[in-house]
C-alpha cells in the first residue's frame, strides 16, 4: 500500500533521481601540463577524520615503480584542500581538492588560459595509435591534438587517486580494506600458486621503494626484464593488475535492475583508468572455459559468526551482481601505452600525408601505478555501494546502519 500523498509516478521518479543521482559522486577537472588538477567529491558523511598523511602518501605511492618516466621526476604530488574539511574532519559538505602540476612553469605560455600560445605551441601534429588523440580531435574539431592529449593523459589519475584515498577513509571506518598488486608485466607473471594473504599486501603497500609492486621476488625480477626489454627497443609494456577488498557484508549491489550491478560497477571503474582494455571479476577468464561443477563455488553451513562459507572464491566475491561475503578479486588489464620512442607509421593532421606519430616524454611501464589507480576505484565505488545500502549523513549514523545491518546478515 502506499504512503499518503505518494504515488507510484513519484516513487519511481524517486528512483530514477537515485539512479542519475548517487549518493556518492566525484569528478576531476584539469589537464597534464595545466596549472593544476582538480578533483571533488560529494556525499561523504560528515564526522569523518582525515588523514592528510595517508592521502599524500596514497598520492605517492602512484608515482612509483621501475619503467616510470621523467614526469615522475618533477611532479611531488599533495593535494591541498580547498572546500569541505575543516578542523580535519569532514562537514558533509562537498569536497575540493587542489594537486598542483609542477611542470606547469615550463608550460605557461603553451597552455595559458586567455592567450594564444603563439611559437610557444607544442602542437600534436600527427595522433598516436591507440591513444584519444585521432578520435578527440575529430570530435571536438580541433586543428591538431594537443588539447585531446591534454585531458586524456593518465595524469589525470592523480586527482582520483585523492579521492579514492577519502574513500579509503571512510571504508576503513567500517573495517574495509582495499589493496592490490601486480599479476604480470609483459609476458613475465606471477605464479598461481604464489599465496595472496592481507600481511603481504600490507607490506607491499609500506614499501619504502618499489619496483613492480609483484608479491614473489623472484617473479618480480623477470617483470623487470620485460621492462628492460621494451626499454632496450624504444617500446612500451603493458600487464595486469588485481585488486582485492575484504570485510564486506553480503548484499552490496543489487540483481534487481541491469544498472544496480555491483559487478558492472567495478569493471566501468577499472576500464575507465587510462589504458585499461579489459577487466576481469574473480576467476571470470579461467571459468569461461571451465565446466560448471569446477568453477561454482560450494556453500557450507557453520552455525558461527559467519554461518555460510565457501571454500573457495572462484565468483571473486560477487554473485548476481551482489557481494556475496566473501573477499571481492578485480583484475585490470592494461595494455602498453600508446607514446613510442620509436613511433609508429600515422597522418599528419595538416596535409595529411603519411609521417610517424607524435612522441611526447613517457612512461615505458605503468603497471604498478594503475594498481595504485584500481585500488582507488574500487574504494570509491565500494564507498558508493556502502552509502547507497546504509546512508548516513553523518559517520555516527552510517556505523549505526551499517552495525544494524550486519546484525541482521548474522542472524539471517
Amino acid at each position: 500500500m502506499l504512503g499518503a500523498g505518494r504515488s507510484p509516478a513519484s516513487g519511481a521518479a524517486a528512483r530514477f533521481a537515485t539512479i542519475k543521482n548517487p549518493m556518492l559522486r566525484f569528478s576531476t577537472a584539469g589537464e597534464s601540463h595545466g596549472e593544476a588538477l582538480m578533483a571533488w567529491i560529494s556525499g561523504l558523511p560528515a564526522g569523518l577524520t582525515i588523514d592528510f598523511a595517508f592521502m599524500d602518501r596514497e598520492l605517492w605511492r602512484r608515482q612509483q615503480g621501475y619503467g616510470r618516466g621523467g614526469r615522475m621526476k618533477i611532479e611531488r604530488d599533495s593535494a591541498h584542500v580547498i572546500a569541505g574539511i575543516r578542523a580535519g574532519q569532514t562537514i558533509g559538505s562537498p569536497i575540493a581538492l587542489r594537486l598542483e602540476n609542477r611542470d606547469w612553469k615550463n608550460w605557461q605560455q603553451a597552455m595559458s588560459v586567455t592567450e594564444p600560445p603563439g611559437e610557444a605551441a607544442r602542437p600534436v601534429a600527427s595522433p598516436r595509435p591507440g591513444h584519444a588523440d585521432l578520435a578527440g580531435a575529430i570530435k571536438f574539431h580541433l586543428p591538431e591534438a594537443r588539447y585531446v592529449l591534454e585531458r586524456a593523459s593518465a595524469r589525470e589519475t592523480a586527482a582520483r587517486v585523492a579521492l579514492g584515498a577519502l574513500a579509503k577513509m571512510l571504508l576503513r571506518e567500517l573495517d574495509i580494506e582495499v589493496l592490490g598488486h601486480v599479476i604480470a608485466v609483459g609476458g613475465a607473471r606471477l605464479p598461481d600458486s604464489t599465496p595472496v594473504t592481507w600481511e603481504g599486501l600490507r607490506a607491499l603497500a609500506a614499501k619504502d621503494e618499489v619496483l613492480l609492486g609483484a608479491l614473489d621476488p623472484t617473479a618480480e625480477a623477470a617483470m623487470k626484464a620485460e621492462v628492460d626489454r621494451a626499454l632496450r627497443t624504444g617500446d612500451s609494456v603493458g600487464g595486469i593488475f588485481e585488486i582485492r577488498a575484504r570485510g564486506l557484508p553480503p548484499g552490496l549491489g543489487s540483481y534487481i535492475n541491469w544498472d544496480e550491478r555491483l559487478d558492472a560497477e567495478l569493471v566501468r571503474a577499472m576500464v575507465s583508468i587510462q589504458a585499461v582494455k579489459a577487466a576481469e571479476i574473480g576467476g571470470g577468464v579461467w571459468a569461461a572455459t571451465a565446466f560448471g561443477s569446477e568453477v561454482q563455488d560450494p556453500i557450507h553451513y557453520d552455525p558461527g559468526p559467519h554461518r555460510f562459507q565457501r571454500p573457495s572464491n572462484h565468483a571473486g566475491g560477487l554473485e548476481g551482481g551482489m557481494t556475496n561475503g566473501e573477499e571481492v578479486v578485480v583484475r585490470g588489464y592494461l595494455k602498453p601505452i600508446s607514446t613510442l620512442r620509436r613511433p609508429l607509421a600515422s597522418v599528419a593532421f595538416a596535409g595529411r600525408e603519411p609521417v610517424k606519430a607524435a612522441y611526447e616524454r613517457s612512461d615505458v611501464c605503468v603497471v604498478p601505478a594503475a594498481a595504485v589507480v584500481g585500488e582507488a576505484m574500487m574504494a570509491l565505488t565500494l564507498a558508493r555501494a556502502v552509502l547507497a545500502k546504509c546512508g548516513g549523513d553523518s559517520l555516527y549514523e552510517l556505523r549505526r546502519n551499517y552495525q544494524a545491518y550486519w546484525q541482521q546478515v548474522r542472524e539471517f
